[in-house]
């Protein structure tokens, strides 16, 4: 048996609570060992409406752990997903300060941002084709709310919104006809040197296969993602570790750069 829904309640409001005050949680899977995806994604939803009777505004959803590489490096056997909000994306070349975050690791990958609404049980590359305005180079510091690593898993991901920190897009939007996205690729500079490249195809075969796979499962809680929405679809490098100081560089080629360092 699973989480009841006094249970699922106190574990939303502990995240709220976490991501405000600095204050981290113990995961959710080491304090109730029951706990499933059913409860975790309950738990992101109320998280959600939590935050959007207080102000927040839902400008999207994720997906993350689409490469077999970010899979192997938490135990996970699927991938994880989550809500994304507005006071989570930062300009390009900004410094963010470390005290901000817990356990930040730094991911490059593509977002799509939606023309129109995308749900269904039956979603495929086609009607994302469809569905998507463009597509940014992005970068994403995944960050947990969570004081350590909880059983393997993806319960705990995503009742923390996908481990979702912070976010940065490019100023250099591609339609999906301009581009073979599978061949997109990007490399990490940290400090001025590499730390890993890969290609797009690393997502699922596709990143329209990643956005495809977030529809039919949102889908089966009743979501659709709106036009305007911004989907993040996946890394293609496994993520790297980050400390005050650090800067970073992610290079997409002719798609461009994106810029920001790690302060105090």
């Amino acid at each position: 048996m699973g989480m009841t829904d006094e249970q699922r309640r106190q574990a939303a409001e502990a995240l709220v609570h976490a991501e405000l005050t600095r204050q981290w949680m113990e995961p959710i899977t080491l304090t109730y060992d029951d706990a499933d995806i059913e409860d975790a994604y309950a738990i992101g939803e109320m998280v959600t409406a939590i935050k959007v009777a207080n102000g927040r505004t839902v400008k999207g959803h994720k997906v993350g752990l689409t490469s077999k590489a970010m899979r192997s490096t938490t135990g996970a056997t699927e991938p994880d997903y989550g809500t994304i909000f507005d006071n989570w994306f930062v300009d390009e070349g900004a410094k963010v300060s470390i005290s901000t975050l817990n356990r930040p690791m730094v991911e490059i990958e593509l977002v799509f941002v939606l023309k129109s609404s995308l749900g269904g049980p039956s979603v495929n590359a086609v009607d994302v084709i469809r569905a998507t305005d463009f597509v940014l180079p992005a970068v994403e510091v995944v960050d947990s709310r969570f004081s350590k690593r909880g059983k393997p898993g993806v319960v705990d991901s995503i009742a923390d919104a996908a481990s979702c920190g912070f976010i940065i897009v490019s100023g250099n939007p591609k339609k999906l006809t301009d581009i073979d996205i599978r061949h997109v690729g990007g490399a990490l500079y940290k400090n001025g040197e590499i730390e890993e490249s890969g290609t797009a195809a690393a997502v699922m075969g596709n990143p329209i296969n990643s956005v495809a796979w977030l529809a039919r499962k949102l889908h089966e809680f009743g979501v659709t993602m709106e036009a305007g929405h911004t989907v993040l679809s996946g890394s293609f490098i496994k993520a790297h570790p980050i400390v005050a100081g650090d800067t970073f560089v992610a290079d997409y080629g002719p798609l461009g750069q994106i810029s920001f360092g790690i302060t105090e």
